[in-house]
């Protein structure tokens, strides 16, 4: 029998009458039913958001730190359940669920220590004769009620990410959480709630996406974090019109391979980056440029690898490549490797599925504008290619409309400068993947992967703004 979950709005739950049905893509079926909210409901939502922001930045420093500190204590009680749920709910298998669960933990650790420390800056204001003897500061203020739409591939910690700096700088949101998967979003406005935080301060309201874009053309939300799309991202960006806005987009991530590498590293990191959680990750391993002199080695060694990948039931503790969000995906996925086929490129591994599974796929040799190259695969899917000098593979590697991240394994420092500077992304890993993220870290991209950065530190300043205090103290 599955679940049916109701929307959470102002410290409590709210049944509308409407449910949609959240399934298995592994399997089929019937995961929970969810109250579905309309325009009503997103007004109570934003009335109460108003209301829990008065209450959110009344609170002291240390109150909110142990409201986060409570979460995290929440989120680590039902690591069991929320795990099984997550995998049922969108099919990642649950090794990587569990991965997901133990870093949402670390997030809103993270919030709650820098909540304590979250603070302005004194400013040298007595550079001129008239302020000699005056004295500024800032403090920093929250900018209001947060907006929020969340993806489906990580829908608690991505929620988190939302949410924790939110409520660290004393401020409220209303989410439209993915409609794949809205439970984890739900239980943690439960878990929030149980931890103290007033009503209001965090809304989930699960609903069609007109209803969401509704957070973004809403003047009483100042700010607005989204998740998702290129298309959506940017699209709602425009809608947003005067809001602040950080948008967390696309890729298709490059990796360069240099000869100087440790090869047996590489290729483990990059079965890993490009084929964990059927790569559904925005900064999953998707092309990977390696030097002529250790390529015919690195294809052998990448392509034993992948033949030891499990694929299939992602409740299965082994099981690294589950089922891909719905069967549109699987269908688009499979044209695209189609596309790169009859286009002359080889198909190495791969290239078939099993319903709403598809099998690790290794391309090689595929044109610049194939799908597979030039768009974001978010399926397991990695092309190969082969390349003379360092600064070509850079040049490569960079020849993309995204910029999210890249990975670089070599060990000669200048070659890691040269990347460092020619690499328009958010961030370069070296002898790692892209699809490395630490959740205290500068999270974002450039181009059409986004702009503004996650991390709690960071998000709490894209909420927030200084506002300045001079003191005049001699008069």
């Amino acid at each position: 029998m599955s679940l049916e979950r109701k929307l959470f709005i102002g410290g409590a739950w709210k049944g509308t009458g409407r449910t949609s049905t959240v399934s298995s893509p592994y399997d089929g079926h019937e995961v929970a039913r969810v109250h579905l909210g309309g325009e009503q409901e997103m007004e109570e939502a934003t009335q109460a958001a108003l209301r829990g922001f008065a209450a959110m930045k009344a609170l002291s420093r240390g109150q909110r730190a142990e409201i986060l500190r409570r979460m995290a204590e929440g989120v680590a009680r039902r690591r069991d359940d929320i795990a099984a749920t997550m995998t049922e709910e969108m099919g990642k298998p649950i090794q990587y669920a569990k991965a997901e669960v133990a870093r949402c933990i670390t997030t809103f650790t993270l919030a709650s220590e820098e909540a304590k420390r979250f603070t302005g800056e004194v400013v040298p204001v007595d550079i001129e004769a008239h302020t000699t003897g005056y004295y500024a500061m800032t403090v920093m203020v929250p900018l209001g009620p947060i907006a929020a739409i969340s993806p489906f591939n990580f829908p608690l910690n991505l929620v988190a990410h939302k949410l924790a700096p939110c409520l660290a700088v004393g401020s409220s949101m209303v989410l439209k959480p993915a409609r794949q998967t809205p439970l984890e979003a739900l239980t943690l406005a439960e878990i929030a709630h149980e931890a103290g935080a007033p009503p209001g301060a965090f809304n989930v309201v699960n609903c069609e996406p007109a209803v969401g874009e509704r957070l973004a053309t809403d003047d009483r939300f100042p700010f607005l974090t989204f998740t998702g799309s290129v298309s959506v991202g940017w699209r709602l960006k425009q809608k947003a019109w005067k809001k602040r806005v950080t948008l967390e987009l696309g890729g298709n991530a490059a990796c360069i391979v240099h000869s100087d590498a440790d090869l047996d590293w590489a290729v483990q990191k990059c079965l890993a980056g490009g084929f964990a959680q059927s790569g559904q990750s925005c900064i999953s391993v998707q092309r990977i440029l390696v030097h002529e002199p250790v390529y015919a080695a690195f294809e052998k060694k990448f392509l034993d690898g992948v033949g030891k990948i499990k694929v299939g039931d992602p409740k299965d503790p082994a099981t690294v490549v589950g089922p891909v969000i719905d069967a549109g995906n699987a269908d688009r996925i499979v044209s695209w490797i189609a596309e790169a086929k009859s286009s002359g490129a080889r198909i190495l591994a791969g290239g078939g599925r099993q319903g709403n599974v598809v099998q690790p796929t290794v391309v090689a040799d595929a044109g610049h504008d194939l799908k597979v190259s030039c768009q974001e695969v978010f399926g397991p899917l990695v092309t190969l290619g082969k390349y003379r000098e360092f600064e070509e593979a850079v040049r490569l590697a960079d020849d993309s409309t995204f910029g999210l991240q890249a990975g670089v394994f070599t060990h000669d420092v200048r070659l890691i400068r040269h990347a460092v500077l020619n690499l328009n992304v958010g961030g370069v890993m070296v002898n790692e993947v892209p699809t490395t993220r630490v959740d205290s870290m500068p999270y974002g991209g450039t181009r059409d992967s986004g702009i503004g950065r996650e991390g709690p530190r960071y998000a709490m300043h894209e909420m927030s703004e200084p506002r300045l205090v001079m003191f005049n103290l001699d008069h």
